[in-house]
């Protein structure tokens, strides 16, 4: 699966049959096969659409981001349905107890901070303290033990100098898109499932209309992390063709599920349709990845824009 970000100024998107096309003026810039898209990140200015593209990736699930100048997600074109039983599934997020979305929620922080763990250790740090805090998560995570392992966390992976602001360049900027790739490919996950992503387990902020999207995505970050790391000792400091080319191949990235290995995309699915099932009272607990995988050969370039 490939996402494809369109930067540039004064870009035109269509559907020429199976494909999805980028123009500027008259000038075919490349084309991608629609059926290969995990979602379309446009950052761009004047860039213009046709009807019939978004119809084609709305059919496919595939989400359109639009983002600002800092690569903060502004808004997602969501399509209205993507699963047979999305008005079940929906209907049972509405219904879902406190006591459940709690308990789901402490599954979520604890395999975060163990693939935390796993990102310090392959980076040949310690993360003994990470593990031992994450048996230490409650149901629902009242004594905000992520924000402890985050703290202990950054310091141990990124220097005991770094500090996480989404308004700073440089790292922190590579983590804002890393981050964003993320977000599009749990979106796409979210939507295949048939849920809602404003039904969310614990994020509840008034502004956000997909807290189930932001809630999903966390056990993931760490895999952004790990790009980003990545980066760093390739001297890679701003978020330039070199660092979009490794973050943007997020959803391709390897993890182990269930004594396999997947890719990112693949786990997410697992995630979001194991979260449905449970929630229609069919399983108990989420499937999650355990670790990660040391990153192999740098991905390849993605498609021009």
């Amino acid at each position: 699966m490939q996402t494809l970000e369109i930067a540039g100024s004064n870009r035109h998107l269509a559907k020429e049959r199976g494909f999805i096309t980028v123009r500027s003026g008259n000038e075919a810039l490349g084309r991608i096969p629609l059926d290969d898209l995990a979602c379309v990140l446009v950052s761009g200015h004047g860039v213009t659409y046709s009807n019939d593209l978004l119809a084609a990736l709305a059919e496919r699930a595939v989400p359109v981001v639009l983002c600002g100048s800092n690569m903060q997600p502004l808004s997602v074109l969501w399509p209205l349905s993507s699963h047979h039983l999305s008005g079940q599934r929906i209907k049972a997020q509405a219904e879902a107890g406190l006591p459940l979305r709690k308990r789901l929620w402490q599954s979520l922080v604890q395999v975060k901070i163990l693939l935390q763990a796993s990102n310090a250790e392959l980076h040949e740090a310690k993360g003994g303290h990470l593990r031992a805090l994450a048996k230490s998560v409650k149901s629902g995570d009242p004594d905000n033990v992520e924000a402890e392992a985050a703290r202990l966390y950054f310091k141990t992976c990124f220097g005991p100098d770094f500090r996480r602001d989404r308004d700073a360049p440089g790292i922190n900027a590579q983590l804002n898109y890393g981050y964003t790739v993320l977000r599009a490919a749990t979106a796409r996950a979210v939507m295949l499932a048939g849920l809602h992503p404003a039904f969310g387990l614990h994020h509840c902020n008034a502004r956000n209309s997909m807290p189930l999207v932001d809630d999903l995505m966390e056990p993931f970050r760490p895999v952004v992390d790990m790009l980003a790391l990545r980066l760093q000792r390739s001297e890679i400091e701003s978020v330039d063709k070199k660092a979009k080319c490794l973050l943007s191949a997020l959803p391709n990235v390897d993890m182990p599920l269930r004594k396999k290995t997947g890719t990112v995309s693949s786990c997410l699915a697992a995630l979001a349709s194991s979260l449905a099932d449970v929630l229609m009272g069919e399983r108990r607990q989420l499937l999650l990845p355990s670790a990660l995988i040391p990153l192999g050969d740098t991905p390849p370039p993605p498609w021009p824009s």
